[in-house]
C-alpha cells in the first residue's frame, strides 16, 4: 500500500511499529491500545489452551486435525489497523497455506482473547465487534483470574451470541472444537506431575 502523505492512518501505524518490545499494541477505529506484556497466568492459559489445541486440530493428535491454530498471529482486517488476537484458528478449507507475508488478512474462523484488568475493556468494547464485522464464527474470552471460559458464535444478523459460560476445573467440549474434551484447570493451576 502507498504511503499518502496526507494520510493520518500512517502516522499511527509508525507509531505502532516503533513501540518497544515489551508493550504490545493494537490499532482499532483508528486509536493505538498500548499494553504490557502479558502477565504470568495469562500467558500461562494462552499457551496451554493453544497446545491443546495445536495437537488436536492442527496436528491432528487425538483430535480430527484440518485448522491452522496459531498464537497471537497479526491481523490486518482493516488497512493499518492491525490487531493480534492471543490465538487464532483457521480452517484449512478457507486457508490452505499460509500467508507469505507477516501479518493475515483473511479473518480467521476463531479467535480466543485471554483476559486481563489492562485488556478486558478493549476485548469486549472494541474488538468483538470488530470480530463480529469482519464474520469470526467464534470467539472465546478466557479469564485465568476469575478462572472462566466463555463460548460466544457469531448469530445471523452479526451479532455475538454467548453459548456457554464454563468455571473452574470443568472438562469441557466448547464449539468449535466440540471434537476434544478441553480440562480447564490445566490453564489455572499448576502443571500436572509426571508419573513416576
Amino acid at each position: 500500500m502507498a504511503q499518502p502523505a496526507d494520510d493520518p492512518r500512517w502516522a499511527l501505524y509508525e507509531r505502532y511499529r516503533a513501540l518497544p518490545e515489551h508493550l504490545c499494541g493494537e490499532i482499532i477505529a483508528g486509536t493505538l491500545y498500548v499494553v504490557p506484556r502479558p502477565a504470568p497466568p495469562h500467558a500461562n492459559a494462552a499457551s496451554v489452551l493453544g497446545g491443546e489445541l495445536n495437537g488436536s486440530f492442527q496436528r491432528a493428535r487425538g483430535g480430527p486435525g484440518g485448522w491452522w491454530i496459531l498464537d497471537e498471529p497479526e491481523l490486518h482486517l482493516n488497512p493499518l489497523e492491525p490487531v493480534s488476537p492471543d490465538i487464532a484458528g483457521w480452517r484449512v478449507e478457507r486457508m490452505p497455506s499460509l500467508p507469505g507475508t507477516a501479518y493475515f488478512t483473511l479473518a480467521p474462523d476463531w479467535v480466543c482473547e485471554v483476559l486481563s484488568r489492562s485488556t478486558e475493556s478493549v476485548d469486549r468494547g472494541e474488538k468483538l465487534p470488530l470480530y463480529a464485522a469482519h464474520g469470526v464464527r467464534h470467539v472465546w474470552l478466557v479469564d485465568p483470574i476469575g478462572k472462566t471460559l466463555e463460548v460466544r458464535t457469531l448469530g445471523s444478523v452479526g451479532r455475538w451470541r454467548e453459548v456457554q459460560t464454563f468455571q473452574g476445573d470443568a472438562r469441557v467440549r466448547a464449539a468449535p472444537f466440540e471434537a476434544i474434551e478441553l480440562d480447564l484447570s490445566a490453564l489455572w493451576g499448576p502443571p500436572c506431575s509426571a508419573s513416576p
